[in-house]
């Protein structure tokens, strides 16, 4: 079975969302932005960090950007029922 590991930061809005890709895109650290500002209370004191999970665990926009997109980029916003994340797959196998 396909397996994947990844991080998301989780925000209310896409305008908030579209400003921490940008501080992201300009170097800012994932981890530490994701501890400040995501909503997702088990992930962000992990810096985001969201472990390993199989294709269906997770939401189909969410899974749709971890299973199908380029390692190691931060994608998103990517809006689900629980706001907008910014994404970003660490491995997949």
């Amino acid at each position: 079975m396909a397996m994947a590991c990844a991080r998301h930061i989780l925000v209310k809005t896409k305008d908030e969302a579209e400003k921490l890709k940008q501080q992201l895109n300009n170097g800012a650290d994932f981890a530490s932005l994701a501890k400040k500002h995501s909503l997702c209370k088990s992930s962000a004191k992990k810096g985001g960090d969201l472990g390993e999970f199989p294709p269906g665990r997770m939401l189909k926009a969410f899974d749709n950007v971890v299973f199908k997109k380029p390692l190691l980029k931060v994608h998103g916003p990517v809006k689900t029922k629980f706001g907008f994340h910014l994404i970003e797959t660490i491995y997949r196998h």
